[in-house]
């Protein structure tokens, strides 16, 4: 019966030993941080959610107020919020994936912060170099109103906050769509843009990959062949080119 008991308690050891780690007390799982853009909410970025949880990955995805502060608040506010939850879940690396304002979130609180374990970020059709959108409106009130003292700090001018982010630490992949149907704002952005952001503004001198997919701002987070470009570059580094072109959702 000992010598039965035993190697039951041994057996039981070692089936342990081998079972997938589940990110309790264990620094094996990577964790990303999903940061929505502007005037959306966390139900936006569900699809890339479901993706990286299918994936193995811890996510946090929640929303947070974004047209109520301005860009130095949300971005306290809400990347350390997601840094909580990667740590409390002993997360072995952090990554980010963000929509829009999403992106600029990260870049300003990379400005003065460090991020230990940082692993890399993906950003979809960031406002990286401002947007014109936002300087044609940002005369207007109702502007203001709606969309909050963020929405104000997008503008192209070298004064604009965004335009006074200076360059971060990290490997970054950048993906942005060139096809708008917007009658409105796409005639006075220069060049190809998604319908709010032009495809050259949304790079940075130091990202790590670029590309261009056929679609446009609104619904590029909810693209298949876009999700597994963000599952590739987390995986990898770098895009596949290899891939066929993202088309309209």
């Amino acid at each position: 019966m000992m010598t039965r008991a035993i190697l039951a308690h041994l057996l039981l050891l070692t089936t342990l030993s081998v079972l997938p780690a589940t990110g309790l007390g264990l620094n094996t799982h990577e964790c990303v941080i999903v940061l929505h853009g502007l005037g959306r909410t966390a139900f936006s970025m569900s699809r890339i959610e479901d993706a990286l949880e299918n994936n193995n990955y811890l996510v946090w995805n929640e929303s947070y107020p974004s047209t109520s502060d301005n860009i130095e608040e949300l971005s306290d506010a809400a990347v350390n919020e997601g840094l909580e939850f990667c740590s409390s879940n002993h997360a072995a690396a952090i990554h980010f994936v963000t929509h829009s304002l999403g992106g600029i979130l990260v870049r300003q609180y990379l400005q003065d912060n460090s991020i230990a374990g940082l692993g890399r970020i993906v950003m979809l059709s960031p406002p990286n170099q401002g947007s014109e959108v936002a300087d044609l409106l940002n005369e207007y009130s109702l502007y203001h109103l709606v969309l909050g003292p963020a929405a104000a700090q997008l503008g192209t001018d070298e004064d604009s906050l965004v335009r006074q982010l200076k360059p971060v630490k990290g490997e970054i992949g950048i993906i942005t769509g060139d096809n708008s149907l917007d009658p409105w704002f796409s005639p006075v952005i220069p060049g190809e843009d998604d319908g709010k952001v032009s495809v050259e503004s949304a790079k940075l001198d130091e990202m790590s990959d670029f590309i261009t997919v056929h679609n446009g701002h609104t619904f590029i987070m909810r693209d298949q062949r876009v999700i597994n470009q963000i599952l590739y570059f987390l995986a990898h580094g770098r895009f596949n080119k290899d891939a066929s072109p993202a088309a309209d959702d």
